[in-house]
């Protein structure tokens, strides 16, 4: 290869390693640094009391992209982490007493949304082949490559896209375009959850988005039977591997600069210097704090733009084992709408939140006691704007315990024998997400894929970024193809 460079990662987030480790495979000298003193940014862990909890993501999907990582690394991900294809993607409950099991089989779960709802297996099917339909004619185009460049756009793949674009369906609503599938406000509830996998709102983030619902059922989904921080150790044993340094409890100040050309970093008070700064940090972090540049075009425009919601977590140490609850459940709110109303145009935890729920101890039993079961209990919530959060988790947990007790006809609180919260100001503390929104910016707009940033920065040279904030977005498989991106265009302008 040409020159070998010396390089520095900011945060070791999943993108954070996922760069380092397709970094370290190109023969570059490769150090990470941390501000926590464990890898993974939201995707860590909690073991407290004898109970594991995975902090942040729960689900796996487009494992494929996991497996290139440590294919194209001479491993085999099997040897590193054992997946599980769900039977159950997630159990569904309505306030009316409706239980709608989400299978993965989708053949089983068209027939169960026939069997619980006004609409039929075949509506299902056809709808699913439509997401599928969108998926292919995008997935190349806005998964995989960069939209900073030319050639992305300049050949046969990205110009079927373009002419397809009425089939993207990019100029309706989710909502919209899930109505016009669905006559049940059950089977569009169900549907239009799926905006919430990049922190927006379904009624005004462009159907496109429906390849979520694809990648889903018809890729299916997918569980570490160690659970979802099992997929960070690996790869920070995978990076440890092919040679990539990592300083954790190291906080980095600042990225040295001059007139545009990064130079390195601050770190702990010590200045160290690099070819190349990758950032896995927040993009407006990165352009306010690191670079200390409020006066860049691309902070001034992620400071105008929506940012994502955030969450609100309770991880539950609960006594007892619960048939009535899959690994994955949501207990659904009455009005959808006015919950995304009051998430982001009134920026307050709706009254009526939605409630997921996940047990890992479910299929993991080491991660209980035994006779007892790990409930991570979130509701989205909006990004943070110093909001009284003690208040607010006072007043939501309330909220939670009735809405359980009434779907599940139980008395949840004289169960919990443990308890910590996660408050969106917790996520913005503990991993620099700008307001605590946990995907960067929102999806809210026809054009919000073109707008997160790009991989290579245009205002400084030798300065790349990946992560949830950047480009393609966030989410496990996302974060690690923004982490291949980088490197291919490291390799591509700095060799």
């Amino acid at each position: 290869m040409a020159e070998k460079k010396k390089i520095c990662v900011i945060g070791a987030g999943l993108g954070g390693l996922s760069a380092a480790i397709w970094l370290a495979g190109q023969g570059h000298s490769v150090d990470v640094y941390e501000k926590n003193t464990y890898p993974g940014g939201k995707a860590a862990e909690i073991n407290k009391s004898g109970f594991r909890f995975d902090a942040g993501p729960s689900l796996l999907t487009m494992p494929f992209v996991l497996e290139e990582l440590f294919y194209d690394s001479g491993e085999k991900l099997n040897e590193f982490v054992t997946l599980k294809k769900l039977e159950t993607v997630c159990r569904y409950f309505y306030k009316d007493g409706t239980v709608i099991n989400a299978y993965s089989n989708v053949d089983r779960f068209a027939g169960e949304l026939q069997n619980k709802t006004k609409d039929t297996a075949s509506s299902v099917l056809e709808y699913l082949k439509y997401c599928g339909r969108i998926y292919d004619l995008t997935s190349e185009l806005f998964l995989r490559k960069s939209f900073s460049e030319a050639n992305t756009f300049l050949n046969f793949k990205a110009l079927k896209t373009l002419l397809n674009i009425k089939n993207i369906d990019a100029f309706r609503s989710m909502h919209e375009a899930n109505k016009s599938f669905f006559k049940d406000e059950k089977s569009v509830q169900l549907f239009d959850r799926y905006a919430t996998y990049n922190g927006s709102n379904p009624f005004k983030t462009p159907a496109t988005l429906n390849i979520i619902q694809h990648v889903e059922y018809n890729l299916g989904a997918y569980i570490p039977l160690k659970g979802i921080y099992s997929i960070t150790e690996s790869l920070f044993q995978l990076a440890a591997k092919k040679g990539v340094s990592f300083y954790f409890n190291s906080n980095v100040e600042q990225i040295i600069h001059e007139n545009k050309n990064v130079k390195g970093i601050k770190v702990n008070g010590e200045e160290k210097f690099y070819d190349i700064l990758v950032s896995n940090s927040d993009v407006k972090f990165t352009y306010e704090t690191l670079l200390k540049d409020t006066k860049s075009k691309v902070y001034k425009k992620y400071k105008r733009a929506e940012s994502s919601s955030s969450a609100l977590v309770f991880y539950w140490g609960v006594k007892g084992n619960f048939n009535e609850l899959e690994i994955h459940n949501i207990l659904f709110s009455e009005n959808y709408k006015k919950e995304f109303e009051q998430l982001f145009e009134m920026n307050k935890c709706p009254d009526d939140p939605t409630i997921y729920i996940y047990i890992s101890s479910k299929y993991n039993e080491s991660d209980a006691p035994a006779g007892y079961e790990n409930w991570f209990v979130m509701i989205n919530a909006p990004y943070n704007t110093n909001q009284n959060w003690e208040n607010e988790i006072s007043k939501i947990r309330k909220l939670i315990i009735k809405r359980i007790n009434d779907y599940l006809k139980i008395d949840i609180e004289e169960k919990i024998v443990f308890e910590e919260t996660m408050s969106p100001a917790d996520i913005e503390s503990n991993t620099n997400s700008t307001r605590g929104s946990i995907y960067g910016i929102s999806s809210n707009t026809k054009f919000a894929a073109f707008m997160r940033q790009q991989n290579k920065s245009r205002e400084y040279k030798k300065l790349y970024f990946c992560g949830g904030s950047a480009h393609p977005g966030g989410g496990i498989p996302l974060v690690l193809l923004s982490g291949k991106i980088t490197s291919e265009l490291i390799n591509k302008y700095e060799l």
